[in-house]
Parts: C-alpha cells; sequence; structure tokens
C-alpha cells in the first residue's frame, strides 16, 4: 500500500475514532442499551464507497479496537464487532446494487445488519432468546441512526465526486 493511501485510511480511522469519542458524551435521547447514533459510521458508510473492502475493514477494525481500549469498555467489543462485521458485509454486498446517489440506503441496511449482529452476541452470551424482543426497539431506531448517517455520508461523497458520479 502507497504512503498516501495509508495516511488517508489513517485519517479516516483517526476522524472516526474522534467522532466516536465525542458521542460517548452525548447523552443517550433513549435511554436503552444499543441505541445510538452511531456517528462514526459516518466514515465507514463513505469508505465503504471510496476504498476497498480490505481498506474498510482495517478502518472498522482500527477504530473498534482503539475505540474499546479508549471508552474502557473491551466488553463491548464482542457485540461492536459482531454487529460491525455483519454491517461491513451488508454494506459492501448493497454498494453493488445502490449507486452513489443512494448511499444513505445503505446504510439503513447496515445499521439494521449492526443491531442483527448485537442481538445474536447478547442471545449467545445470555443464552436465551428473551432479548430478541427488544429487537424491533434496535431494528427502529438503527434505521433512523441509518438514515441520519447515510444522508452524512452521502453529502461527503457527492462533494468529492464528478459530475457524473464515478
Amino acid at each position: 500500500m502507497k504512503a498516501g493511501k495509508l495516511t488517508k485510511l489513517a485519517l479516516l480511522t483517526a476522524l472516526a475514532l474522534i467522532i466516536f469519542i465525542v458521542e460517548l458524551h452525548f447523552p443517550n435521547l433513549i435511554p436503552l442499551p444499543g441505541v445510538k447514533l452511531g456517528l462514526a459510521n459516518i466514515i465507514t458508510v463513505y469508505a465503504v464507497y471510496k476504498y476497498s473492502a480490505k481498506e474498510v475493514a482495517l478502518i472498522v477494525v482500527s477504530r473498534l479496537l482503539l475505540g474499546a481500549f479508549f471508552s474502557g469498555n473491551v466488553s463491548a467489543l464482542m457485540y461492536s464487532g459482531a454487529g460491525a462485521a455483519l454491517c461491513l458485509i451488508g454494506m459492501l454486498l448493497v454498494k453493488k446494487v445502490i449507486p452513489y446517489k443512494y448511499i444513505w440506503l445503505s446504510s439503513i441496511v447496515g445499521a439494521v445488519l449492526h443491531n442483527t449482529g448485537q442481538i445474536i452476541v447478547a442471545v449467545l452470551i445470555v443464552g436465551s432468546f428473551a432479548v430478541v424482543s427488544y429487537y424491533p426497539i434496535l431494528i427502529i431506531s438503527g434505521c433512523i441512526a441509518g438514515a441520519f448517517t447515510g444522508i452524512c455520508a452521502q453529502l461527503l461523497v457527492k462533494r468529492e465526486l464528478p459530475e457524473n458520479g464515478k
């Protein structure tokens, strides 16, 4: 990987980490576990449409590990890791059918898949399907947050793409 590309990826990782850390200090709009805006995902959605799958995975894994370290919440890494993996796979697949001007839809898909990963881990850890009753709340909040972060990412991509969208 060339130094310029590595520098851009490192800057995106740092930006996502800064956004994540700042968001930790916001009061939760809905005081339920797992419900948050996920503003750092603006960077992930942006990166999905600007970089290769391998490069985006590097950004996401780095942000997850550093975020767990800096927040002091390493136990949340299982939840966020599973969610991020499903989210990233889903967005990379959806990217093939959703054009640049609709990447906010990709973000909603990613948010739903992220919440799905969290619920799967919760079922495995708790050992009960009772936590699945919480899934509809996560899906609704995920769709709202995903739409917001997706629109933000779409605005970023739009600013950098030439008129033809390529």
